[in-house]
C-alpha cells in the first residue's frame, strides 16, 4: 500500500535501535572499567588490559537486563497489524493491556503499566522504567438471523473465524525526575465476519459468491511523552501513526448501487494509514484522590481506494476521535483499596462510512452521502477496583456498560459487523516474580445482546436479529529496572 509496509518496517528497525541504545546508557555505570589488579602487571596507558571476573560479571548483568527489554519490544513492534480486535465497545477495544483491561478498560486515573499509556499518555512517570508485553485470546461469537418473507434466505448463520491473537507491548524510559519517554505498540479494534453463505443471494440476484463478511484490522504506534509540572500534576502527549487493513466479499448484488462499482468488493486486502495524537492530564491534590482526563484526535486516515465504491466519501474510513475522564479514590482507612470510574465517549457518528443510515438508497455507495452502517456515538460508563493483596499481588475487577451503537433500522447491513455487546465484566491480576519481573493476567466476558429490526430500503418485510458475544484472556509480563 503505496510503500506503507516498508516505511512500517523502517520504523520498526529505528525503534528497536533507540530501545538498544537507551537501555545501555541506563547501565553504563554497570560496565564502569575495573582496574587490573592481576601480580606484575600495571594499568598504564598504551598497556593493553584483559577483562577481570569481576568486570565480566558486570558485563553479563548489563546483557540480562539489556536482552529482555529490547527483545520485548521488537517482538511486539515486529508484528505489523493486531488480528482483528478485542472486547470491544463498537469496534474499539474495551481497555489496553492486562491492567487495564483486569478492570473492564478502566485506565485513566490509576497506572496500570506501559500500555496504559494508551489511555492516558500522562502516566509515563508513574509507570517509569518498564517494558511489557502482552498476548490476548479473543474469542467472539456473532452471527444474525432472518424471518419473515422476502429476498434475503432465512434462518441463523454463525460466522466462522472464532479466535485470534492479539499482541500488544513496549518500553518506558525515564528522561529525568520529571519527564519520560514511551514507545508502544497496541491493536486499536477490528472486526472480522465471515459466513458460508451469501443471505443475498439468490433473492437479491445471482452475482453474490461466498464467503460473505468484511475483515478490518488497526493498529497504532505511538512515543508518548509525559512531563511532572509539579507534585500534583502531570501531562501528556503521544503522536500516533496509525495503520489499518480492509476487505470484503459477497457485496456483488450491489454494485449496481455503487458509484464505483469495480472498487466495492472481493478485492483483497487494502492498505491505509493516517496521524493523529492523545492528550492526557493527571492530577492529584491529596493520597486519596486522582483525576484523569484524555482525549485521543480523530486519525486522518489515506482512503480505501479498492473499497472506494463501497465506504462513503470515496473509499473513507478516518478512526474516531475519544475523549475519556476518570477519578480514582483510595480510602485512608484501607490503603491496599483503589476504587476507580470513568466515562467515555468514542465519536463513531462523525465517520460518514459507519454513521450514514442504511435505510435510503438515496446516494449509491461510495457517495459522500451514500449507505453507511447507521453507528452512532457510544458512550462507555466503568467502575472497577484495584486491591493489594500483599507487596507481590495485586488483584483488579471492573464492570462496563456502553450505549447501543445502531438501531434496528440498520441492522441489515450489520450483519457483516455485529457489534452489539453492551456489558463487559472483568477481573485480573498481577504478580512480582522478583524485583524486576512480573506477570500479569485478565479475563473480559462480553456479555451476549442483539439488534432486531427491519430495513424499509432494503428489506421491509424480513426482520433482521444481529448478536455477538465474546471472551477475552489477555497475560503479559513485565520487566522493571
Amino acid at each position: 500500500m503505496r510503500g506503507t509496509r516498508g516505511g512500517i518496517q523502517k520504523f520498526i528497525y529505528q525503534i528497536s535501535e533507540y530501545v538498544n541504545m537507551k537501555v545501555g546508557t541506563d547501565q553504563k555505570t554497570a560496565t564502569t572499567a575495573v582496574p587490573n589488579t592481576k601480580k606484575g602487571q600495571a594499568n598504564g596507558a598504551g598497556r593493553k588490559r584483559g577483562t577481570t571476573k569481576g568486570e565480566r560479571f558486570m558485563k553479563i548483568d548489563n546483557l540480562r537486563r539489556r536482552v529482555p527489554v529490547r527483545a520485548c519490544v521488537t517482538l511486539c513492534l515486529a508484528v505489523e497489524l493486531a488480528t482483528p480486535a478485542a472486547a470491544t465497545n463498537g469496534y474499539i477495544a474495551n481497555g489496553y493491556g492486562g491492567g487495564s483491561k483486569g478492570m473492564a478498560g478502566a485506565g485513566v486515573a490509576v497506572p496500570t503499566g506501559v500500555l496504559g499509556l494508551a489511555q492516558n499518555p500522562a502516566m509515563g512517570n508513574k509507570i517509569g522504567n518498564s517494558a511489557g508485553f502482552c498476548l490476548t485470546t479473543f474469542a467472539p461469537d456473532r452471527g444474525f438471523t432472518v424471518d419473515g418473507a422476502g429476498g434475503l434466505q432465512t434462518g441463523t448463520q454463525k460466522s466462522k473465524n472464532d479466535i485470534f491473537f492479539i499482541p500488544c507491548g513496549g518500553a518506558n524510559f525515564r528522561l529525568s525526575d520529571r519527564a519520560a519517554l514511551g514507545l508502544f505498540m497496541f491493536g486499536n479494534g477490528g472486526m472480522n465476519t465471515e459466513y458460508d453463505t451469501n443471505v443475498f443471494v439468490p433473492g437479491y440476484g445471482p452475482a453474490g459468491t461466498a464467503p460473505l463478511g468484511v475483515n478490518l484490522e488497526q493498529a497504532f504506534f505511538s512515543a508518548n511523552l509525559s512531563y511532572q509540572v509539579n507534585d500534583k500534576l502531570a501531562v501528556g502527549f503521544s503522536p500516533i501513526y496509525a495503520l489499518q487493513r480492509f476487505s470484503a466479499t459477497g457485496f456483488e448484488n450491489f454494485t449496481g448501487f455503487s458509484a464505483d462499482p469495480a472498487n466495492m468488493t472481493n478485492n483483497g486486502d487494502d492498505w491505509s494509514s493516517g496521524f493523529g495524537f492523545n492528550l492526557g492530564v493527571l492530577y492529584e491534590p491529596n493520597a486519596q484522590w486522582s483525576f484523569g482526563a484524555a482525549y485521543r484526535s480523530r486519525m486522518q486516515m489515506e482512503e480505501f481506494d479498492k473499497y472506494s465504491g463501497l465506504f462513503a466519501e470515496q473509499g473513507g474510513f478516518d478512526v474516531p476521535a475519544v475523549a475519556t475522564i476518570g477519578a480514582a479514590y483510595r480510602p485512608p482507612n484501607t490503603p491496599r483499596l483503589t476504587l476507580t470510574a470513568g466515562a467515555q465517549r468514542i465519536f463513531y457518528g462523525d465517520i460518514k462510512a459507519l454513521a450514514n443510515s442504511s435505510t435510503s438508497l438515496a446516494a449509491p455507495f461510495g457517495a459522500d452521502d451514500g449507505p453507511g452502517f447507521g453507528w452512532k456515538d457510544v458512550d462507555v460508563l466503568r467502575v472497577a477496583a484495584i486491591y493489594q493483596a500483599n507487596p507481590r499481588l495485586t488483584l483488579r475487577g471492573g464492570l462496563s456498560y456502553a450505549t447501543e451503537f445502531t438501531d434496528g433500522e440498520n441492522a441489515l447491513l450489520n450483519i457483516v459487523a455485529p457489534a452489539t455487546p453492551q456489558w463487559h465484566a472483568s477481573v485480573g491480576a498481577s504478580y512480582k516474580l522478583d524485583d524486576h519481573w512480573g506477570i500479569t493476567a485478565s479475563y473480559t466476558h462480553a456479555f451476549e445482546n442483539s439488534v432486531r429490526g427491519t430495513n424499509p430500503a432494503l428489506a421491509p418485510t424480513q426482520p433482521v436479529k444481529i448478536r455477538m458475544r465474546q471472551d477475552e484472556l489477555a497475560i503479559g509480563m513485565t520487566y522493571r529496572w
